[in-house]
Parts: C-alpha cells; sequence; structure tokens
C-alpha cells in the first residue's frame, strides 16, 4: 500500500483551520469550537479559543462511558522494586478523582499550579490527571532535581501545593527526595501552602506539620467519606500544564501547554503518526519529567484508548541488557519509542544481541527513536535485530509533537539513514541561510517553521510572554526558530544536524560536528561518539571527538582512534581538520539521554565547567577532564 501522506499534508496546507476542525472531531468537547483559529489573541494567536473542554474527561471518563472501563489503561512495570501493576480505565478514573477530591479539599482549583515532583510511579500520572480533572496548572519537575534548581521553579509557577514521594529508585542506590524538597522550598521565596507525600516502602520520609500531609492517607480519608472530584470546565485555550525546559540558567522557560490543542494535535497523532489502534499497548520509555512523558506516556494514550506503560528501570543494568525486550515480550507492546541513547547502550553491552533471543516480541511492530540525533548505524544495528521499521523522528520541549517523522499511520515512507523523514501536517518546515533567504536542497542552514505552529505547541512561556517573542520569533520575523540546523534533500526529507551552535566554522568552513558523529559513530569499534568544536589560535574552532568502545573491544584505545581520525578524513576531507579522537569509558548526559556536548566543550577549551542540573551523574566529567589533561594539545 502506497502512503498517504502527501494527500493529508496538502489538504491541511491547503486549509489548515478545516483540517485541525475536522481533527477536533475526534475528541469530547463541552462546548464544541465555532472558531478553530483566532490570530489576534495570544503571542501568535490561539487554537479553538471559544471551546471548553476538560482533559482528563478525555483520557478516563469518556472511555468508561464508552463502555470501555475494563480495558488497561496503565501497566506499570518496575523492575527495581521487581514489581507490576495493571490499571483498567474505570480503576485509574476512580484514583484520580479521589486524588482530585484530595487536592480540592487542600483549596486548589481552576488555575491553580501544583508541582509534582515524584519517580515513575502510578501516583504520579494520577497525580497529573487529577490536576486536570480539576482545572490545576500542574508542573512536573524530574524527580531527584537538585534543590536550588527546584526552587527556581518553585518560585516561577508559585504553586499552592507540591506531591511528591519519600524516594525514587535508581540501580543499587535510592535518591531520597524529601530532603531535597525541603531543602528546596527553604530556598524558594514562594512556600507552597501543602505538600501531599507518598511514603514508599524503600524509604520513609520525615513529615513537616502543619505544611505535609501522608498521601495514602489522605486518600484513605477521602475515599472512606465518598468524596469523588468531577471534571469541571475549562477553555480549550486555558494552560494545562507548564513544562520548564532543561539546562536553563537563570528564569528558567516554562513551555505553557493548553488544554484543547494539547489534547487535538496528540489524539491525531497515536493512528496517524505511530499507527496505533485503541487497546493496543504503546510504550514510551521515558520519563514523566520530561516532554515525551507528558506527551507519550500519560496524555496521548490515554486520550486514544490505548494502553500507556510506565517503565521504571533502564535499558541496561535492570538486570541486563535484555530489560527492554523482557517489557515487550511481557505486556504485548506493538511500538516502543526510546532513544538512540538507549539503543547504544544496550548495543555497547550486547553487539551481538544474544540477550533478544531469550525473549518473543512478535507484537513489536515499530520502534520510534528521538531526543538525540539517531546515526544510521545504531538504526541499522536495531532493524538487523528487531527486524521492525526503525523510524528516527523530530521534535522539541516546546512542540510536545513531532515536527517531522515518518506517518506510520497515513503509511510508511522510504526510511532515509540520518533523516527523520518528512513535516508532518501542521509544520511548514523551511531551511534558510544567515540573510533568512531559502537554500537549495542539501545545504545547510537554519531550521524555521512558519506561524502560527499548529495545536499542542506552545503558547507562550509561563509569566514571560516577551521572553517568548525574543527566545523564538524575533530572530526570523512569521516563523518560530527551533534553533535547529540542518537541511532538506531534493525529495523534502528533512536531516537535522545539530543545534545552531554545533556547527563550527574551521578556518572560514561551517561543519557540522553531527555529520562527523556520524562517520565516527560507523566504526565497528564504537558504542557510541560526541564531537564538539574547540577553540583553535590558527583556524579558529577545530573537532574535537569523544568515543566509548564497545564491550569486548581488545585492541589499543590508541589504534581505533587513529583510524577514527582517518576515517572523517577519508569521508569528509581534511578540511575537517579532525585530528583527535579520545577513548572515555562514558559520555555524559542528562537523565532524558542527552549528550552534555557544551559541557564537553568547557572541559576542553576552559578546563573549567559548570555542572548541569540535569546530569545524570556528575562524576564522569571529573573523569573525562583527567583524560584531557593528559592528552597532548594536537596542534
Amino acid at each position: 500500500m502506497g502512503s498517504r501522506y502527501q494527500e493529508v499534508y496538502e489538504r491541511w496546507s491547503a486549509e489548515p483551520e478545516a483540517f485541525w476542525r475536522e481533527a477536533g472531531r475526534d475528541v469530547a468537547w463541552i462546548k464544541a469550537p465555532d472558531a478553530i483559529f483566532d490570530p489576534a489573541s495570544g503571542v501568535y494567536g490561539t487554537w479553538f479559543p471559544d471551546a471548553t473542554c476538560n482533559t482528563c474527561f478525555n483520557a478516563l471518563d469518556r472511555h468508561v462511558e464508552a463502555g470501555h472501563g475494563d480495558q488497561a489503561a496503565l501497566i506499570h512495570d518496575s523492575p527495581l522494586t521487581d514489581c507490576i501493576q495493571r490499571f483498567t480505565y474505570k480503576e485509574v478514573l476512580e484514583e484520580v478523582a479521589v486524588l482530585g477530591a484530595v487536592l480540592t479539599k487542600l483549596g486548589i482549583g481552576i488555575g491553580d499550579r501544583v508541582v509534582i515532583y515524584m519517580p515513575m510511579v502510578p501516583e504520579a500520572v494520577f497525580a497529573m490527571l487529577a490536576c486536570a480533572r480539576i482545572g490545576a496548572v500542574h508542573s512536573v519537575v524530574f524527580g531527584g532535581f537538585a534543590a536550588h534548581e527546584l526552587a527556581k521553579r518553585i518560585d516561577d509557577a508559585r504553586p499552592k501545593a507540591v506531591l511528591t514521594a519519600s524516594c525514587g529508585l535508581e540501580p543499587g542506590r535510592i535518591v531520597h527526595y524529601k530532603p531535597l524538597l525541603d531543602a528546596a522550598i527553604d530556598l524558594a521565596t514562594a512556600k507552597p501552602a501543602s505538600v501531599l507525600l507518598l511514603q514508599r516502602e524503600q524509604s520513609r520520609a520525615d513529615m513537616r506539620a502543619p505544611r505535609d500531609r501522608d498521601w495514602g492517607q489522605a486518600v484513605a480519608d477521602a475515599r472512606a467519606r465518598g468524596l469523588s472530584a468531577p471534571c469541571v470546565e475549562v477553555r480549550a485555550s486555558d494552560p494545562l500544564y507548564i513544562l520548564y525546559t532543561s539546562g536553563t540558567t537563570g528564569v528558567p522557560k516554562g513551555v505553557v501547554r493548553d488544554n484543547g490543542g494539547h489534547l487535538v494535535a496528540l489524539n491525531w497523532t497515536m493512528r496517524n503518526v505511530y499507527g496505533i489502534e485503541p487497546g493496543e499497548v504503546f510504550w514510551a520509555a521515558s520519563d514523566i519529567g520530561w516532554a515525551v512523558g507528558h506527551s507519550y506516556i500519560t496524555y496521548a494514550p490515554l486520550f486514544y484508548g490505548a494502553t500507556a506503560l510506565l517503565y521504571e528501570g533502564k535499558p541496561v543494568g535492570t538486570p541486563d541488557p535484555g530489560a527492554f525486550w523482557r517489557v515487550i515480550a511481557e505486556h504485548g507492546v506493538v511500538s516502543l519509542f526510546t532513544a538512540p541513547t538507549a539503543l547504544r547502550a544496550i548495543k555497547k553491552e550486547d553487539p551481538s544481541g544474544s540477550h533478544l533471543g531469550r525473549y518473543d516480541i512478535s507484537s513489536l511492530r515499530s520502534l520510534f527513536l528521538a531526543g538525540e540525533r539517531a546515526d544510521p548505524d545504531t538504526v541499522q544495528w536495531a532493524e538487523q535485530m528487531l527486524g521492525v521499521p526503525v523510524i528516527d523522528h523530530w521534535w522539541q520541549t516546546e512542540t510536545g509533537w513531532p515536527i517531522a517523522a515518518n506517518p506510520v499511520g497515513l503509511g510508511i515512507l522510504p526510511i532515509k539513514y540520518g533523516s527523520p523523514t518528512v513535516p508532518m501536517p501542521g509544520y511548514d518546515v523551511r531551511v534558510v541561510d544567515e540573510a533568512h533567504q531559502p537554500v537549495e536542497p542539501n545545504v545547510m542552514g537554519s531550521i524555521i517553521i512558519g506561524l502560527p505552529l499548529p495545536p499542542g505547541n506552545l503558547c507562550t512561556l509561563w509569566g514571560q510572554d516577551q521572553r517568548m517573542r525574543e527566545s523564538y520569533l524575533e530572530a526570523f520575523p512569521g516563523f518560530y526558530s527551533t534553533s535547529d540546523a540542518g537541511f532538506k534533500d531534493e525529495d523534502g526529507y528533512v536531516y537535522i544536524m545539530g543545534r545552531t551552535d554545533d556547527i563550527i566554522n574551521v578556518a572560514g568552513h561551517r561543519l557540522s560536528t553531527g555529520g562527523m558523529e556520524e562517520v565516527v559513530a560507523g566504526h565497528a569499534a564504537v558504542a557510541e561518539c560526541a564531537v564538539v568544536g574547540v577553540k583553535d589560535a590558527i583556524k579558529g574552532e577545530v573537532p574535537y571527538g569523544f568515543i566509548v568502545l564497545k564491550a569486548g573491544v581488545d585492541r589499543p584505545a590508541e589504534e581505533i582512534e587513529q583510524e577514527v581520525v582517518r576515517l572523517v578524513r577519508e569521508r569528509i576531507g581534511p578540511v575537517a581538520a579532525f585530528k583527535t579522537a579520545i577513548t572515555v569509558p562514558r559520555l555524559p548526559k542528562t537523565r532524558s539521554g542527552k549528550i552534555l556536548r557544551r559541557t564537553m566543550k568547557a572541559i576542553v577549551d576552559e578546563g573549567r565547567w559548570t555542572v548541569p542540573a540535569t546530569i545524570d551523574d556528575p562524576v564522569v566529567l571529573d573523569e573525562i577532564a583527567g583524560l584531557v589533561r593528559s592528552r597532548p594539545d594536537p596542534s
């Protein structure tokens, strides 16, 4: 069967409002929209400006009312606690309605903010949905975030309450959340009136009266009294949540997502982009603290009537590199969405796929990748191992759903390695040069998106409309700046080569470090790599490579480094001036798997660095700094 992509994209392009009006018919409104878009309101306009709805009703109540209450809504799989829980739509609805009543009793209502600082437990999903049910605005902060970073977010959102747990779990250690939260509230100017604390059996936390309340006790009391919060009516344009972008300095940037546009867009993606049917198990192996976890653990699968999977574990080490394959086999996962970093970790530990052979993963139809550039070597390895389409797709925290993808539900297009394929309906993607002029196919430039952004994208930054304009809209008038660099080929396929600050200038030549990483990752001994631009007295900047070797490689590292340097020279040319590749035991990453290239550049350039708030393990920075210091200057 051919793909319907071109026909659907052209239909959106010709009549965008008609396209989104039709998509809006698949969700439950309290007051259906008459107007679809108002260009005169908001920072760049407002979707469904006169409609009203309730996000939680669309995620839960409507499926129960339609007779699907006994269908699985949420599976919680935690190898860290050796526990699996399954919840039907009816059971999740009951949990959420009771928790909503607890929040209402705490004085929380429409428009009030609630910070959720929790591990990957079902109660975290219940908390998000309970906020949506009563019209509160949730702000999920990744569990275990440092106290001073959490304090910044508390001061910006000014929440009435914080929902938290006593601890989170990592392989071999317990992360105590409550002391971090107490310290954050002590640091913050804005003081939440209430803390609702989920006590986990792995580590119980001290309570501070009268502010702190025991989650389990509060829910039990509300249930015993028969309390249950109804869905409240909110405007489609009202904020659903605030999600702070990682790595920001100073006042954090809080991406605001609305109720109506978010509901319509995410519901549309489940069938059309991901090819999922109601009742099927969709697994986004992310954390609820990140955009992927918001969109594709908590919201989109439930809007669509599918089964969401919440995983408290790692791709390796819980207990081995077969962890993902065990989850797929045990729960009948039809589509997995993960980061290339997770696949590279599995490939590093089990390059031959020996652990895969222990499991029947015949339910799996597709694997989606996002969050980092998917190097062709990793994609091809996964294709060979899994025997299903491996689909890179590209989006941002700000967009909330894919900008470019290979739309399985519309009919899969030919896969081109290194490309997330084509723009999705809603996105007018252009590539321009420094003079803001369109470039020819296969010429690199800045990637921008025509306004208005589609439903489901950020409306503004919390309390900072002007910063929204300055950060995203002023550089290219009439367009949203993605801050990504890349190109389109002659077939309209998009190639993301890195952030605009990953394009380095080597003696007047603009070169992509992403392109070099692609070459380096192709070496048979390399598990993963990063290339950054570092200062050079003669050329301005030169590339500097970091490589991690696959498990079992027993050749001298120096030999492999020399081969990598020659490989880049052969594939890209001497113009790249690639002379240094250094072997490291691991790369520094955020907890969501993004490689911290800017910090690695600071280590080489300055010999000092600021530890990013989102880093998974700060010790790796000292490891790399020691290796860099021991290496002679390549110039």
